[in-house]
């Protein structure tokens, strides 16, 4: 499955491609901490394992354990290791779904920002949307496609094997939980892969990408209220192939909690793709210039009650230090303008309360969307200088007019 530019970690069932999360820094991304283990940079993409692997790794062991004992029960207790064996392969399989997911990004020239092996598989967080939704459903078929060749291989190695053997069982296993991932994954509802590929061919006949959004990301809910309910009732039942007559209370209790935690996973993926597919639509409105805070030019000098005299007159709600040939050289904080009592202002200058410019801090006032997203996140601040193409004063960008308007765009029906 797949997640374009969506924010915060989220935990997607088997496997799946990531974007980006618009309001992140790119350069600190890859190697932020709380990725979990970092175990190696194949095409140099960190591939991480997160803490919960461990647990289901655990969860495998145990339930593949139970199977061997009655499949090869002269393997004693040396079918915990077996089983071991067999939930590392497992999620080396996924490890190869997610990389075809990374490669086909990169031949893209999407830049990919790490993959993660977690609870119930892995994802691949893709930092930018494709540009076209022939692409955007290449990017999203690859996943299941290769977990379709693995359960090939697997299929066609159980052919040289005795069934009755370890490698055997091995092989079997793999090849219908390859099988699994694929059926699961192309399940046509976001956050699976099979919701992306929806998504791309609504997109592709309507020409809007946030019409395939909606309505891969409906069909997505929908999947997840026939998880929650159907998979308890399939299995009760008997028609995934288990003996009614071995069902009991607590198989009961764990197939209910295994499809309240799939569907719950599947409810919240497709939430935040409609959020941050809101939030992408409306992210060329965030232009600097339409933002930008009118700024009066005041010497170093100045004391800070004049100067915020004449930011009242222009009807100005920032202040530029200026030098004497009327230059930029710093911009005047204004979480510490708030901090100096009323009767001090008139002993206070300016200058004390500025914050040195830098070149990274001067924003063109044309710059809008994710290219003023990026050039904001270079360099952290919590005041920019905007200035026009000549390179005149237009006024002062606060950080905190920007989240204010994310705020907006976030919480903006779609068109």
């Amino acid at each position: 499955m797949n997640k374009d530019e969506e924010s915060g970690e989220q935990t997607r069932p088997q496997s799946g491609t990531e974007g980006a999360d618009p309001d992140s820094g790119k350069k600190q991304r890859s190697d932020e901490p709380g990725g979990g283990i970092l175990m190696g940079r194949p095409f140099g993409v960190p591939v991480y394992v997160a803490p919960s692997w461990f647990l289901v790794a655990a969860l495998i062991t145990w339930v593949f354990g139970g199977q061997l004992d009655r499949v090869l029960p002269e393997l004693g207790g040396a079918r915990y290791l077996v089983s071991l064996f067999f939930a590392v392969a497992f999620y080396a399989s996924v490890l190869v779904h997610e990389l075809a997911h990374t490669i086909a990004a990169l031949r893209f020239k999407l830049p990919v920002r790490r993959i993660q092996l977690q609870f119930f598989g892995g994802v691949s967080e893709i930092e930018k949307e494709s540009e076209t939704p022939g692409r955007e459903f290449v990017l999203a078929f690859v996943g299941p496609l290769l977990s379709l060749v693995l359960a090939g291989v697997f299929y066609l190695g159980m052919q040289a094997v005795d069934p009755g053997t370890v490698p055997g069982v091995l092989l079997a296993g793999l090849m219908i939980s390859n099988l699994i991932v694929a059926a699961f994954n192309l399940l046509p509802g976001l956050p699976l892969d099979g919701g992306r590929m929806l998504r791309a061919v609504v997109w592709k006949v309507t020409g809007k990408p946030m019409s395939g959004t909606v309505a891969a990301a409906w069909v997505g809910r929908a999947l997840a209220v026939a998880v929650l309910i159907g998979l308890p009732l399939l299995t009760h039942t008997g028609v995934l192939g288990n003996a009614t007559e071995d069902i009991g209370g607590m198989d009961t209790v764990t197939d209910a909690l295994l499809a309240a935690i799939l569907a719950a996973i599947i409810w919240t993926g497709a939430g935040n793709s409609l959020r941050m597919a809101r939030l992408r639509e409306h992210l060329p409105e965030l232009c600097a210039r339409t933002l930008t805070r009118r700024a009066v030019p005041v010497e170093s000098e100045t004391p800070l009650s004049e100067a915020l005299r004449r930011a009242n007159e222009a009807g100005a709600r920032a202040l530029v230090v200026v030098d004497g040939h009327g230059d930029p050289t710093a911009l005047v904080r204004e979480s510490a303008i708030v901090g100096v009592p009323e009767h001090r202002r008139p002993w206070v200058a300016v200058s004390s309360l500025a914050q040195e410019l830098t070149e990274g801090m001067k924003v063109p006032a044309e710059l809008a969307g994710e290219a003023l997203l990026d050039r904001l996140r270079a360099t952290p601040a919590s005041e920019y200088l905007v200035v026009e193409e000549t390179g005149e004063i237009y006024g002062v960008l606060s950080t905190a007019d920007v989240e204010r308007a994310f705020v907006k765009a976030m919480a903006r029906p779609h068109s």
